[in-house]
C-alpha cells in the first residue's frame, strides 16, 4: 500500500485491497449479529432465543449465523466471550486508576464498578452460561481451559496491581479472581432485583482481602 496526495490508501495490489475489504466487511457482519444475539439472548434466554428471530434483529439470514458460527450454542459462547472480555477490559481500567492502597473510596469504587457491570443483561448471560454449562458437561469440558486461563490471567493481574499500589493480599491471587469473577453476575442480578444496592457491601469485602504491608 502507498498513500496519494489526498492521505487516502492506494493499493499497489488489487487482490490485497479486496481481502482487507473482505476481512472488514465479515468482521462488521459478525459484531452486528453479535449484537442482536446479545439482546435476544439477554431477553429470551439460550433456550427461548430462535435463530431465526436474531436473524431478523441483525438484518440478515439465518445462513449468516451459520457461517460466521455455526450452531446456536456457539453463537452464544461467542457473546459471553465478547462480554467477559469487555468486563475484563473494564475492571483493568479501574484497577489502573489507584495508585496507592489509601486513594482506594469504596462509594467511588462502587460506582465505577456499577457501570462497569454495565446492567443487568450482561448479568443474565453470566447465570445463562452457568445453567448452560451445568447441563452440559460436553460444553463444559470444552470451554474449561478458556475458563482456568481467565482465573489465571485475572489473578496475575490482581498480583501485580495490588503490589503496584502498596497492597499485600491475605488469600491467593486465583482464588480472589475467582470469587470476583463468580460473584459479580449475583451482585448485579439481586441489587437490581431486590432495589438494595450490594456494590458497596461486595468490594468492602474484596478490598478487606487486601492489607497494608508490615
Amino acid at each position: 500500500m502507498e498513500v496519494v496526495d489526498g492521505g487516502g490508501p492506494r493499493w499497489k495490489n488489487s487482490s490485497v485491497a479486496e481481502r482487507w475489504t473482505k476481512e472488514r466487511r465479515i468482521e462488521h457482519t459478525r459484531q452486528i449479529l453479535l449484537d442482536a444475539a446479545e439482546e435476544v439472548f439477554a431477553r429470551k434466554g439460550l433456550t427461548g432465543a430462535a435463530l431465526e428471530e436474531i436473524a431478523d434483529a441483525a438484518g440478515f439470514t439465518r445462513g449468516a449465523i451459520y457461517s460466521q458460527f455455526g450452531a446456536k450454542e456457539k453463537l452464544f459462547l461467542a457473546v459471553v466471550d465478547r462480554q467477559r472480555q469487555r468486563f475484563l477490559d473494564g475492571f483493568a481500567e479501574v484497577m489502573m486508576s489507584f495508585h496507592r492502597l489509601a486513594d482506594v473510596d469504596i462509594d467511588e469504587l462502587a460506582l465505577r464498578w456499577r457501570q462497569l457491570s454495565s446492567g443487568t443483561d450482561r448479568a443474565a448471560l453470566g447465570y445463562e452460561l452457568t445453567l448452560f454449562l451445568l447441563r452440559n458437561p460436553d460444553a463444559r469440558q470444552r470451554v474449561a481451559a478458556q475458563r482456568l486461563e481467565t482465573v489465571r490471567a485475572l489473578g496475575e493481574f490482581i498480583s501485580k496491581n495490588v503490589a503496584r499500589i502498596g497492597g499485600v493480599l491475605t488469600i491467593e491471587p486465583e482464588t480472589l479472581a475467582r470469587i470476583v469473577l463468580a460473584a459479580n453476575d449475583g451482585i448485579t442480578l439481586d441489587s437490581h432485583i431486590d432495589g438494595h444496592d450490594l456494590y458497596g457491601p461486595y468490594l468492602q469485602l474484596v478490598i478487606s482481602s487486601i492489607r497494608t504491608p508490615q
